[in-house]
C-alpha cells in the first residue's frame, strides 16, 4: 500500500496533524474574536507544536461551550448552570463549532446585539420533547 513513495497510514497521520494544527489555529481565532465581541473566550494550547487546544467561551446566563481538540479526539460540551446539556465528538463536534462560528458572523454583519444559535428540538424514549435552547 505505497502512494506516492509513503506509507498509507503514515501520510494519514502526518495530514490528520496537520488538520489538528489548522484546527487549533482556528480555535484561537475563534476566541480573539469572540473576546473582541464582548465574551469570555480562551483558547489553551500545550507546547508549541499546536497539537492540541482547549477553547471556552462563557455565553449569557451560566452558559459555557468547551471544544478539546487533539490527536486523540475532538469534543464539544455544552454546560448550563454546571449541567452538560450536549456533549459531541468528531465531525458532529466540528459541524457545532462551524454553527458557533456562522452565528457570530451573523452577529456581525447584523445589528443583532446578542449570540444567538437555534437548537433542534431533542426527545426522549418517552416521546417527551425539550424546546429548543438558544446560546444567548
Amino acid at each position: 500500500m505505497l502512494f506516492g513513495g509513503k506509507k498509507l497510514f503514515i501520510r494519514l497521520a502526518q495530514q490528520h496533524r496537520q488538520f489538528v494544527r489548522d484546527l487549533v489555529m482556528n480555535l484561537q481565532a475563534l476566541a480573539i474574536v469572540l473576546e473582541n465581541r464582548g465574551y469570555l473566550a480562551s483558547c489553551y494550547t500545550c507546547g508549541s507544536k499546536m497539537n492540541s487546544a482547549s477553547f471556552m467561551v462563557s455565553l449569557k446566563d451560566n452558559h459555557l461551550i468547551r471544544f478539546l481538540v487533539s490527536d486523540y479526539g475532538i469534543t464539544w460540551t455544552e454546560m448550563r448552570d454546571d449541567r452538560e446539556l450536549m456533549k459531541l465528538e468528531g465531525a458532529e463536534a466540528i459541524a457545532q463549532l462551524q454553527d458557533l462560528a456562522d452565528s457570530i458572523k451573523y452577529q456581525m454583519s447584523s445589528t443583532q446585539p446578542e449570540l444567538s444559535l437555534e437548537r433542534p428540538k431533542i426527545s426522549d424514549n418517552a416521546g417527551n420533547t425539550e424546546e429548543s435552547i438558544a446560546y444567548s
